[in-house]
């Protein structure tokens, strides 16, 4: 005897799984870089996916699906850096052991990438989520539930303190 599923259940997991294909690397590299453990990065993309697909039917499409997961993981991330035990561990994160996407990172690029992660956690936040995932100002505000000129006043004081951190390395006044 055959199991009939729910079409919806069907339809449910179909979305799930083209979720997971679209934006599992790019929510795991955005949770590296906030978390800094590549174990922690992929327990918390996983929790992500968990509770998009809990809130898969109170998607009300006013974001983009990756604002809306991106915004999932970046709770996600604030809830695993409040817990205690992740505030008795050594989160160091070396760049080179970031998850990468394509070609081996530049030495340049690792340089900007540990300025960066040497950012107070609202401007970090903010810089990872337009700068490498790619959204709009709209979109990080969205993500980060503030509004946008709050978004473009943090990328300001991040771009401001990254140049004066790598002024030595690129640039010469």
């Amino acid at each position: 005897m055959e199991v009939v599923k729910d079409p919806d259940s069907v339809r449910r997991e179909e979305t799930l799984t083209r979720l997971v294909d679209t934006y599992q690397t790019p929510l795991l590299r955005m949770c590296y870089l906030y978390l800094k453990d590549r174990a922690l990065s992929e327990d918390a993309v996983q929790e992500t996916f968990l509770k998009a697909f809990r809130q898969l039917d109170s998607f009300r499409g006013e974001c983009s699906e990756k604002t809306w997961l991106m915004r999932i993981a970046v709770n996600t991330c604030h809830d695993l850096r409040r817990s205690a035990w992740f505030r008795h561990v050594d989160h160091f994160a070396a760049p080179e052991s970031m998850p990468v996407a394509g070609a081996a990172p530049s030495e340049e690029h690792m340089t900007v990438t540990a300025e960066i992660m040497k950012l107070p956690p609202k401007l970090r936040e903010a810089v990872l989520l337009y700068y490498y995932q790619d959204l709009s100002v709209t979109e990080v505000g969205q993500a980060l539930g503030i509004d946008h000129a709050s978004v473009s006043g943090r990328l300001k004081r991040a771009r401001e303190k990254l140049f004066k951190a790598l002024k030595g390395a690129f640039f010469d006044e």
